[in-house]
């Protein structure tokens, strides 16, 4: 079976949006802003670093999102370091 991009799917696209709903407001915010400027620009690699950001706490999130951490592991691949620099600048 092919794979769907995600830029092709809206049900894929509102799927990544029910699951960047986040506790804390901050992160909301954040998210939010960042999905108005790129949602219709990322890639099938960039949505996963995205996934792979919203599996994190919300405390971690906020923490990176914040600069107060780095990323470590998956989340300092390429992809996760564009990922993360697009919500940091929305």
């Amino acid at each position: 079976m092919e794979s769907v991009s995600h830029q092709a799917d809206p049900v894929q696209r509102a799927r990544l949006r029910w699951r960047a709903r986040r506790g804390l407001l901050e992160n909301d915010l954040i998210i939010e802003r960042f999905f108005s400027r790129y949602e219709h620009g990322l890639s099938n690699a960039e949505v996963g670093a995205l996934t792979r950001l919203l599996e994190l706490s919300d405390s971690d999130l906020l923490d990176l999102l914040l600069a107060r951490a780095q990323p470590q592991g998956e989340l300092a691949s390429p992809d996760g370091l564009h990922v993360l620099a697009l919500l940091r600048a929305s």
